[in-house]
């Protein structure tokens, strides 16, 4: 019986809780994990040993090894992505071949075995600097990134799965995620991380722009909520607070919350590109509420604590003085 559900990208971040909460509800999970020469299983390797979770590695970018992969499966989440926003400055066609061709081996696969429930992981960057907000799913699309040009792309492919071939694909749109297991590129680790270390001053990009910050478990709830829903097949859902708050205010929450104060200093290594940078993004999450029976349930004071928790209990996972693009 084809009763599993594959996740991609299920050894990074959000992956990795997804995999544990959709266990949790008693799910046959596979887990795609990139393949590597030391068999490593990332943020999986913790519960690697549970009854329902079979980890098998590949390459999101290779079609033989997605369609391997999804042909016992009645369902997928589709997690798997370069996510790196500098790093698609250096390296567009590496967002071109897994951003995009990953999502049509994806949806390729799951219409030959006719999976019944596509999950497509969007994200917020697609929308661009909000032209209003709160920002519902009927904003203008803008690539000001190749990586969010490459996901505006694989979004518009998946939809036209849905169109041209009733693949029952459902685009979930989450706008910033963080909590334990995220790395070091993102804003909250790198400004955590930092302030463990007792600096003089810390190094920090644009401090103007405004971002919506929702907690791991909450973004992960709100997959799943789509993922059950029998409404929502063909559309984008947006995942989001629904609050917005400026990197600086934000720098200066968590340096409250540590009980530490230290100059911070905007380098211009971290600055994107004047027309590339994303001023404002807040959720207008108003259709996952109405659809769903989600709701945003952990405050940014208190995601901010568990995460400040973690990384110090985790310190030796980051590499202290160096830019993670």
């Amino acid at each position: 019986m084809n009763d599993k559900i594959l996740v991609t990208g299920a050894a990074g971040f959000i992956g990795s809780h997804l995999v544990e909460e959709l266990l949790k509800k008693g799910n046959r999970i596979k887990a795609l994990v990139r393949y590597n020469s030391r068999n490593n299983w990332g943020w999986l390797e913790g519960i690697s040993g549970h009854k329902n979770l079979e980890i098998l590695t590949g390459d999101i970018r290779d079609y033989d090894s997605v369609l391997n992969s999804i042909k016992d499966c009645h369902s997928v989440f589709h997690l798997a992505a370069l996510i790196g926003i500098p790093y698609s400055y250096v390296s567009p066609l590496a967002y071109i071949k897994t951003n995009i061709e990953g999502t049509y081996n994806i949806l390729e696969a799951s219409k030959i075995f006719k999976l019944e429930n596509i999950i497509i992981t969007s994200t917020s960057e697609t929308y661009g600097t909000a032209q209003y907000t709160p920002i519902d799913e009927k904003h203008p699309l803008v690539g000001q990134s190749p990586y969010s040009a490459s996901k505006i792309s694989a979004d518009e492919i998946a939809l036209s799965y849905f169109r041209s071939f009733d693949v029952p694909v459902k685009v979930v749109r989450p706008f910033n995620t963080y909590g334990p297991r995220q790395s070091a590129r993102a804003i909250i680790p790198s400004i955590i991380i930092q302030l463990l270390k007792d600096k003089d001053e810390i190094n920090l990009g644009n401090l103007s722009p405004v971002r919506d910050f929702s907690y791991v478990t909450d973004t992960v709830k709100g997959f799943i909520e789509i993922f059950e829903s029998e409404n929502l097949f063909g559309e984008v859902t947006n995942i989001g607070s629904g609050s917005g708050i400026k990197i600086r205010n934000l720098y200066n929450l968590i340096c409250s919350l540590m009980n530490v104060q230290t100059n911070v200093i905007s380098t211009e290594e971290r600055f994107r590109p004047e027309k590339s940078e994303v001023g404002n993004l807040v959720c207008d999450n108003s259709k996952l509420k109405r659809y769903t029976n989600w709701e945003n349930k952990c405050t940014l004071e208190t995601g901010l604590m568990n995460t400040i928790g973690w990384i110090k209990e985790n310190q030796t996972f980051f590499k202290d003085g160096i830019y993670n693009v």
